[in-house]
């Protein structure tokens, strides 16, 4: 069941929903394990519109709660085209995967670079849509890339943490060249 989370239907239609500041790398609550959601309320949904807001602001195709400050188990995404099929999983977990594929990947928490990453061809998630109901979903392709790249920041995990010794060294030697004032 794939639940569509349009960036209003998560909270009241009078509740203005912001955009978030995104934590740039090498800040530590990009390299913690979230904590599980316990409680469906009223707050998460409205991070998680909150988080559709920022996401489209900034040009994303995915953004975890912790690239928000916000150590919680909580991602969006919108592959479409339209960029107007957001959904957001709670408590994600991959349940299966198939295949492999390697995709260049970027990151909103690391701007400005891209690095090849190896990762499944497709998944299937199980997780909780913000009312707190049950919800799998089946991902292949940029979907399935992104839903694992989310995933990670919720492990405390980045994608430049999946290259090679080597390119992890030019990546360190390119961010101190280019990191964010």
């Amino acid at each position: 069941m794939l639940v569509l989370l349009t960036p209003f239907a998560c909270v009241p239609s009078w509740v203005v929903m912001s955009v978030l500041p995104l934590i740039i790398y090498p800040d530590p609550v990009l390299t913690r394990r979230a904590a599980e959601v316990t409680e469906y309320s009223s707050e998460v949904r409205k991070l998680a519109a909150d988080m559709v807001e920022t996401m489209y602001h900034a040009d994303g195709v995915g953004l975890a709660a912790p690239q928000v400050g916000v150590s919680q188990r909580v991602f969006v995404a919108d592959v479409s085209t339209e960029r107007n099929a957001p959904v957001c999983i709670i408590n994600p977990i991959i349940v299966e995967r198939a295949g492999a594929v390697q995709w260049e990947e970027g990151c909103l928490s690391i701007p400005g670079y891209r690095g090849m990453v190896g990762r499944s061809a497709s998944v299937k998630i199980a997780g909780f849509d913000p009312s707190g109901n049950p919800l799998t979903i089946e991902a292949e392709g940029l979907q399935a890339v992104c839903f694992q790249h989310e995933i990670d920041h919720l492990d405390g995990v980045l994608f430049i943490d999946h290259l090679s010794q080597l390119k992890r060294d030019l990546f360190r030697r390119w961010w101190a060249k280019h990191k964010p004032a």
